[in-house]
């Protein structure tokens, strides 16, 4: 403990040792010339030590060196009695009450000085000449009058700064949070216009899909694809409806979540392409798709179905390939012929479909490798671990929402 106080004593700013250093020289200066006043003034046959007198003013200097900043109350006090031993400690007494001064408050400040300034008056009035007293007591109360308006000022325009910096953080603080909180509302207002916007064009394409389906004298095949149309639309609304959700607050009798897709309903999604027309054929080579983490059959399945939705959109009409392989790791790849030339019929698309993705995989721990093939097919293709995620569990509904990004 005692070494550590040491190290602690000794490291300290760069600057805090050169204002340290400039005090203690300062006091040396000033207890140098009261040391020779003091000898000039000496009556005829009396002498003073002065080598002894300057090595206690030596010592004094490096008390104040390296004790002025952590202990200035102590050391104020006791360079008060060593002023009695040494004419050259009346410098470093002087330059203590200044850093007294700056360092505490003037509650503490001016009693001590007060007792210095007294026990010094008090010293010239025992060996100094009558006619020298009034001279010198003026003197050394307007030096200590100095030193510690001084000190005041000093302290008190270092506690205006700090005030003000204090101020400009806590501002700064506080306009970020507004930017924050304005910027939160202003997407919150944006997504709840698309939603508005969007549920009445979706509302109007299941209802004219329902009257298509329902219609007298539709045929069969419209009849499917309507209905197909209908039902796309209604879980549209629903994953709208849940993204939404997500924004605002929550309220009791909230209607309860959604549960999930795992790798378990795949098999579904491909059979709801194929009913839209699309030509699909899944290889599965899953034992037991349960065994499989929720949290990685989620991601999967969103992997297929962005696949199956990029091929619908840049190679309509393709033939599609979906392959599952378990082992080690979850293999999904989705592979398609590539149209020669664009779509007739481009769908719109933010484009950040396999962004999403790739934020998807990289949660797992995975990789994800997409496109051309030498052979004039499109592949996307992601493995998935599956060791590190029984290590994290097996996805409850607190992990649902822990790792969802889309």
């Amino acid at each position: 403990m005692a070494t550590v106080g040491r190290v602690d004593l000794l490291r300290r700013p760069w600057r805090d040792w050169l204002g340290d250093v400039g005090a203690a020289g300062a006091a040396m200066v000033l207890g140098w010339v009261l040391l020779q006043a003091t000898v000039d003034d000496l009556p005829p046959g009396e002498s003073i030590a002065v080598g002894r007198d300057v090595l206690i003013g030596a010592v004094a200097c490096v008390f104040l060196m390296l004790f002025r900043r952590r202990h200035p109350v102590a050391l104020a006090v006791v360079m008060v009695f060593a002023q009695w031993t040494a004419t050259t400690t009346l410098g470093t007494a002087a330059i203590a009450m200044y850093s007294l001064a700056m360092l505490r408050p003037w509650r503490t400040a001016l009693p001590v000085a007060g007792a210095s300034l007294a026990l010094i008056i008090g010293l010239f009035r025992l060996t100094a000449p009558q006619e020298d007293f009034l001279q010198g007591s003026v003197i050394f109360a307007l030096i200590y009058a100095v030193l510690v308006t001084t000190g005041m000022l000093v302290r008190s325009r270092r506690q205006l700064i700090a005030s003000l910096e204090e101020r400009a953080r806590a501002a700064e603080t506080e306009q970020r949070l507004r930017v924050e909180e304005a910027r939160l509302l202003e997407r919150e207002r944006l997504a709840r216009e698309m939603h508005d916007v969007l549920a009445h064009r979706i509302s109007l394409l299941a209802v004219h899909a329902g009257a298509l389906e329902f219609g007298p004298g539709t045929p069969d095949g419209q009849r499917e694809a309507a209905g197909i149309i209908r039902r796309s639309a209604h879980e549209a609304m629903e994953d709208l409806r849940e993204v939404i959700g997500v924004l605002r607050d929550d309220a009791p009798g909230a209607d309860p979540e959604r549960p999930q897709p795992t790798l378990a309903d795949v098999p579904g999604l491909v059979e709801e392409s194929r009913r839209a027309g699309g030509r699909v054929a899944l290889e599965q080579n899953v034992p037991d798709p349960g065994l499989v983490p929720s949290r990685v059959g989620r991601h999967a399945y969103r992997i297929v179905q962005e696949g199956l939705t990029n091929a619908r959109k840049h190679a309509p009409g393709a033939e599609v390939r979906v392959s599952l392989d378990a082992g080690a790791e979850l293999d999904v790849e989705i592979v398609n012929a590539l149209p020669p030339g664009p779509p007739a019929l481009p769908f719109p698309g933010s484009g950040t479909g396999l962004v999403g993705l790739a934020e998807r995989v990289a949660l797992l721990g995975g990789t994800l490798e997409h496109g051309r093939t030498g052979d004039g097919r499109f592949r996307l293709r992601a493995r998935l671990p599956l060791r590190a995620a029984h290590g994290a569990g097996t996805g409850g509904k607190g992990d649902t929402h822990g790792s969802e990004l889309l």
